[in-house]
């Protein structure tokens, strides 16, 4: 198996104590994929300003190096007929390397050319972490230091030791000296470790940077952080797997947006909340956010905002748009992500339903005058008395159907009026449609994928863990409890005490998750996570029957959307 490749966010380690093996590559062409060949490799390892040991051969492609090549490098087929081929080359330079961080000017293509190599040859690659020195300059130097970041233009900027000429160990020497002198640059702003080079970029600020003492207390723990400011308020509210490693990345990684450094400026104190599992972080972070609604947190701050669907419970129901689920018996669906949306999918209702739309309650026997929908025919007419009750309820179960279980009725009739604006060529007005009909079905989705949830009192469920297992403890779809069972422990006493301590849930009313819409909803996307294991309770993911209208609708909306792109 290929070893993974370490981050920088991990290390944290000081530019003198680390080794490079700074590499370049000579050859055919542009692309390893489109068979362009090795020709050269030339390496220099350096730790601390010394250099420990070079690297260089010659490659023999098997096959005629290009003309305009041999005028670039001076490389030509008789140079190469006698040289090893890549297979004895590379076990050579990957053990010259091993142990290393890879350095190379524009990183991409030598150590892309060599991760082909390798995958073809079957040879193993060590998960080099990379630096590209390219990417740095760009970061580092202005367009008034250097016209661009071509290496033989940043050589001759440092005044470097030896001039790049496309031959492999010189363009590496040279890069040596390119890769020192932006060290050089980087020390005064405090920037003197391998995670704080690899995430530098000079749009954070040297006020910004100077605060990442701030994060030095946090541990590497999976959890959720709080900036606060001077008098102790709540700033933004986030989580990590690495507590440690994402808060410093606020100081020392491209966090370009503008609102972030605003608050990193404000910032005082950093507080981190260690949690048992990721779950329980991202669960406690959105609570923590609806509560407390931090300035600087945009998502989750307004769960009270959404919107439901409603079909009232009266002698004569209707549909309206409400923000909260009563326990009132009536049907909801939702929520909607909008009040747009919302009022798409009531005109789809109502244009497909012959339900009142006026909204004073009625007597069982009302008197009024009857409205211009009900003289059009769009309304059964209960305000002036014209309509059959059981006409009337036949017509709300349609709706209460559409809304609640199978909406083919619904489904059947807006794809009929939108084959009839298509024919007419008034698509606009068929795209409206096709967004009502969008809008509803999601809405019907999304509210039996909450009910299956919400419907459940327990649920307890483990996942893969490197220590052992996660597990979680759910009720009516609320986060109740989370830990972590080591391996090696008794799984029964151990769940029984995770239990005892579990926060107890009472059951809501109608399809309103007990928790917020997006913990319930975060937490079903754990529990459809693969590997899971149901410990105690029974839960699968259910097909709801909404659910076979929306995906040929949305892929068929994809369709659509991409044919009317220019071109």
């Amino acid at each position: 198996m290929e070893a993974v490749q370490g981050t920088f966010d991990e290390l944290g380690r000081h530019l003198a104590d680390v080794t490079f093996c700074v590499v370049d590559l000579e050859t055919t062409g542009g692309s390893a994929a489109k068979g362009s060949k090795i020709t050269e490799v030339g390496a220099v390892k350096v730790r601390g300003g010394e250099v420990l040991g070079e690297f260089q051969s010659l490659v023999n492609p098997d096959e005629v190096i290009p003309a305009y090549i041999t005028v670039l490098t001076g490389i030509t087929n008789q140079m190469v007929i006698d040289a090893p081929r890549i297979a004895e080359v590379l076990p050579s330079f990957l053990e010259f390397a091993r142990g290393t961080v890879l350095v190379a000017h524009n990183a991409p293509f030598d150590v892309g050319f060599l991760k082909h190599f390798s995958a073809s040859l079957a040879i193993p690659w060590p998960g080099f972490e990379t630096l590209d020195t390219a990417t740095l300059a760009r970061r580092v130097l202005s367009r008034e230091e250097v016209p661009n970041c071509k290496l033989s233009t940043l050589a001759a900027a440092f005044s470097a030791s030896t001039t790049p000429n496309h031959r492999a160990l010189s363009d590496a020497r040279a890069t040596v000296d390119v890769m020192h002198a932006l060290f050089e640059r980087l020390g005064p702003l405090g920037v003197t470790t391998l995670e704080e080079v690899s995430t530098y970029t000079s749009k954070v600020k040297p006020e910004q940077r100077r605060k990442r003492h701030l994060a030095d207390h946090m541990p590497e723990a999976p959890g959720v952080y709080l900036f606060r400011d001077a008098n102790d308020d709540i700033l933004y509210v986030g989580t990590s797997r690495n507590l440690r490693t994402r808060t410093r990345s606020y100081f020392t990684k491209a966090e370009t947006r503008t609102r972030m450094g605003e608050m990193v400026m404000l910032a005082q104190r950093i507080e981190g909340i260690v949690c048992a599992t990721a779950l329980e972080a991202q669960v406690r972070e959105l609570r923590l956010i609806g509560k407390h609604r931090p300035p600087y947190n945009r998502r989750s701050k307004f769960p009270d905002r959404l919107s439901w669907l409603k079909l009232t419970r009266e002698p004569w129901p209707r549909l309206s748009i409400v923000r909260a689920v009563l326990d009132d018996d009536a049907d909801y669906i939702g929520p909607f992500r909008s009040r747009a949306a919302a009022d798409s999918a009531l005109t789809a209702l109502h244009d497909s339903f012959r339900i009142r739309q006026c909204t004073p309650r009625l007597a069982v026997r009302s008197r009024t005058s009857p409205c211009a929908l009900a003289e059009m025919g769009h309304c059964l007419s209960p305000c002036d008395g014209s309509a059959d009750p059981d006409e009337y309820a036949a017509e709300v179960q349609r709706v209460r159907l559409a809304m609640t279980g199978d909406p083919e009725d619904l489904v059947s009739a807006v794809r009929t009026r939108m084959l009839d604006l298509a024919r007419t060529e008034r698509f606009e007005d068929a795209a409206v449609w096709r967004d009502r009909l969008a809008a509803f079905l999601r809405a019907v989705v999304r509210t039996q994928q909450l009910r299956e949830l919400t419907s459940i009192p327990e649920i307890v469920a483990a996942g893969p863990h490197p220590q052992g297992w996660e597990v979680h403890v759910i009720r009516h779809g609320r986060l109740a409890g989370a830990g972590i069972l080591p391996r090696g422990v008794r799984p029964v006493g151990w769940t029984d005490a995770l239990l005892a301590t579990a926060e107890t849930v009472v059951a809501g009313f109608g399809p309103a998750p007990v928790a917020t819409v997006e913990e319930t909803e975060t937490v079903r996307r754990w529990l459809d996570s693969p590997g899971l294991r149901m410990v105690r309770g029974a839960w699968q993911a259910p097909r709801e029957s909404a659910a076979r209208h929306l995906t040929p609708f949305e892929e068929a909306n994809a369709s659509w959307q991409q044919l009317q792109q220019p071109g």
